[in-house]
Order: C-alpha cells, then structure tokens, then sequence
C-alpha cells in the first residue's frame, strides 16, 4: 500500500524542484559533514598529545642515559641517587620507594573513608542530606594542591609533633606521614564520588529481593551492593592510586627531599614528582646529566601511571556487570 502523501503547510514556501539537499537546509547537511571530521581531530588532539609527551620523554631519556654512561638497570634499581657525586649515581630506587611510601599510606587513609562514605551516601542517607553532603565532599577536589601542602606543613606536622613527640617518637619537619595524610585527604573525593556513582547505579530490583529474602540494610549494601559494583569501586580504587603517585606539590612541602629507602613514615623522604620539581627548581645546566636525568625519572612515572590505569581498565573489563 503506498504511503500517504505528505502534507505541507500552507504558509511554507515550497521546496525548489533541483534542491539538492532534499528539502534540507543546507547548514543542516553541512553541519552533518563537518561535525564528525570536528569531533574525530578532538579525538585525535588527545591522542596525540600524549604520542608527543611520550616521544619526548623517550628521546630525552635517552641522551640522558648515553651522556650520563648509566646502565637502565643501574638507573632503575639504584640504591643511591646523587647526581652531584663524582661519578655521579642515578639510582631512582629511594624515590620510587617515597613515591610507593606516599600512595600506599595515602591508600589506606581514602580507600576506607571513600568506600565508606559511599554506602553511606548510596544507601543510608536521606536524599536532602545527599544533595548537600555529594557537593561538599567533592569540594575536596577543587583545593589547589598546593593548599593541602600547606596544610601539612603548618597543622599536620605541628600536630604529630605535639602527639608523638612526647611518646618519645622524633618527627621530622617534613616527614612522609604529613604527605600520606593530606594526599588521602585529597584523594577521597575521588573514591566516594565514583564509587557513590556506581552503587547507585545497582538495580533497586536488587535491594528489593535481598530485602524479601529478610536482609538487614547493612547485609543488603554490603553483600548485596558492594559486590554488584565491585567492578567500578575497584577501578576507582586503582585511579585513586594513581592520582596519588602522581600527586607534586603536595607532597614537595610535604614530604621533604631526603632520597631514601626508610620505612619510618615520620622522616623525610623524595618522591618521583619532588625530584623532578628540584631538578627544574635548581641549578642544573641545561643538557647536563642532572638536567636530563628529570626525563627519565618523568618517563618511569609516566610507565606507573599508565600500568595503573591499564589495570583499572582491565578490571572494568573482567569483573564488569551488566544489567538489563
């Protein structure tokens, strides 16, 4: 049966009989050309962007390494860094071991109090109090980085100073347990924001059946809604990580520049992101060993954050849940 005609309005102007855009405006056929092409080179800047950070570290590092006659594994397992000796060591093993020291403390302090605040969030709070508590939880994440180190250096410190010290434990100036806690501090919204996201996307079908079956509220967010989202708070648990082990000027007022391989948290350590923040601060001549050394110790900590974030995606893709 052939389809009834199309009615036109009286008061429009009827379409000409060559238009070759098919009674289309021709900004609309345009704009439908132009739009992917615009949205595939966004794409591509990004991609790009990191081709060239990547390409840059690599080319860099390597004059480091042929101008400073240090072996990979001598520069990746190196107990000693001081670039001013004579030879001069480059082992970045005492800043990895900070930079580990700093993400793990700061790991246990977020991790939980994200995960916690969460559930709490998704399941217990009424939803007036969640429309205020989300947003001010995720203000966390809008303080500079640089507050937070201040903060660390002129409260946290004083304090576990005041706490510590007469328990006949020495704290340092700059320490690394400052820099664990204010980089948990800042981490936090992280996990509960994301982790918040994917609980509450859990079917309520869920809820409801566990609840039939004569669960508590607590066995349904814990055994019932944790694992249905255990994909998505693990890989908030990863990016967290890793916005911690990439984490600056925090942890420079922080943490202190004291390469060394401690595990007390109360003396100063250096991180990864610290040395290369001296390096560029000092006295290093450009094309020196000290001043390309900063390339190579960026391309190692661009490697961790990258094989975090391929964990975080590797998880999301094995324990991912889908649901109908």
């Amino acid at each position: 049966m052939p389809a009834p005609p199309t009615t036109l309005n009286p008061t429009d102007p009827p379409p000409p009989a060559d238009d070759p855009w098919g009674g289309q405006s021709r900004a609309s056929a345009v704009a439908e050309v132009v739009a992917p092409v615009l949205l595939a080179l966004c794409g591509l800047v990004t991609v790009l962007t990191t081709l060239g950070i990547l390409l840059v570290l690599t080319v860099q590092s390597v004059q480091f390494f042929l101008k400073a006659q240090v072996g990979v594994g001598d520069f990746l397992l190196g107990a000693v860094l001081k670039p001013e000796a004579s030879p001069p060591k480059f082992g970045i093993l005492p800043l990895a071991w900070g930079t580990f020291l700093v993400a793990f403390g700061a790991s246990c302090i977020a991790l939980p109090i994200g995960l916690m605040s969460a559930i709490y969030l998704s399941e217990y709070a009424p939803r007036a109090v969640r429309a205020v508590l989300k947003p001010a939880l995720e203000l966390l994440a809008g303080v500079p980085t640089i507050v937070y180190g201040y903060l660390a250096l002129l409260l946290v410190t004083p304090v576990l100073k005041a706490v510590l010290e007469p328990l006949g434990f020495r704290v340092d100036q700059f320490n690394a347990l400052s820099a664990c806690i204010v980089v948990g501090v800042m981490i936090v919204p992280l996990v509960s924001s994301l982790s918040e996201d994917v609980l509450s996307a859990v079917p309520l079908g869920l809820r409801e059946a566990a609840y039939g079956l004569g669960a508590t509220k607590f066995e349904v967010s814990t055994r019932v809604v944790l694992p249905a989202g255990l994909s998505g708070v693990a890989a908030s648990f990863i990016l967290a990580v890793s916005r911690a082990v990439g984490e600056t000027m925090a942890v420079v007022l922080a943490a202190g520049t004291m390469p060394q391989i401690t595990a007390n948290p109360l003396t100063s350590v250096e991180t990864m992101t610290t040395y290369i923040v001296q390096v560029v601060g000092g006295e290093a001549s450009y094309g020196s060993a000290k001043y390309l050394s900063l390339f190579a110790v960026g391309l190692a900590l661009f490697a961790i954050t990258l094989t975090l974030n391929i964990l975080s995606n590797l998880v999301l893709r094995r324990y991912r849940e889908v649901y109908q």
